[in-house]
């Protein structure tokens, strides 16, 4: 059972900032071990895959996306099960819906548990325009 639930969308203006949250609870994975991670993925219909856009070890190890690299911030309260993203500098093609994914292991596609299983959460709006 792995349940991740997500927080923080919103509409901003360009060159606005955003944090989103993710909370983890379940029995599936141990989160001592787990690591967390953010994905997006553009309005459907308009050809965009999910996309990496950062994730993180339990021991701190982060992976960012090209293009969001200097501009977006991940972290991780272990104590708490969370992980959050804050983005500043928002642009619109930053515009998508976020989703939490946790694991054993992350890739560029998502985070997987032990039979590679991928666990997302429902994913919340980021809609950046003026």
């Amino acid at each position: 059972q792995v349940q991740l639930v997500e927080s923080g969308g919103d509409l901003v203006q360009p060159g606005g900032s955003l944090r989103l949250s993710c909370a983890y609870s379940g029995s599936t994975l141990n989160p001592k071990t787990m690591a967390m991670g953010w994905y997006r993925q553009a309005r459907q219909g308009a050809g965009k895959e999910r996309e990496l856009v950062a994730t993180m070890t339990v021991s701190g190890t982060t992976e960012y996306g090209d293009s969001v690299k200097g501009r977006l911030g991940i972290s991780r309260d272990n104590a708490k099960n969370t992980v959050s993203l804050q983005m500043n500098s928002l642009k619109p093609e930053d515009t998508a819906v976020y989703y939490c994914s946790a694991g054993y292991y992350c890739t560029g596609y998502g985070c997987y548990g032990a039979n590679r299983e991928a666990y997302w959460g429902q994913g919340t709006q980021v809609t950046v325009s003026s």
